[in-house]
């Protein structure tokens, strides 16, 4: 698996989904997070807490959502914390 970002906020570890998208055709960029990639994307927390010394027992997952306009720069970015829980 992957995270596109890992980071220490407080006492707890927060690994980041970056979504962008161009156009919500086919849904916002938070939507595009399929049942199977919260698996892959928990499974690699999991492991990465795990294999790493000396990190904070608490985390979490959060999503950054990017959307981008016709002419490619950003219409929003926000921050979704705990956007994926760990259950």
């Amino acid at each position: 698996g992957e995270i596109d970002i890992v980071a220490k906020y407080k006492d707890s570890l927060v690994f980041i989904e970056v979504r962008t998208k161009r156009s919500l055709e086919f849904g916002s960029p938070e939507e595009s997070i399929t049942p199977a990639k919260k698996e892959r994307i928990k499974a690699t927390a999991f492991y990465y807490q795990q294999t790493h010394n000396n990190l904070p027992l608490l985390w979490r997952i959060d999503v950054v959502v990017i959307e981008l306009n016709q002419n490619g720069k950003p219409s929003r970015i926000e921050l979704i914390e705990n956007a994926i829980s760990e259950d």
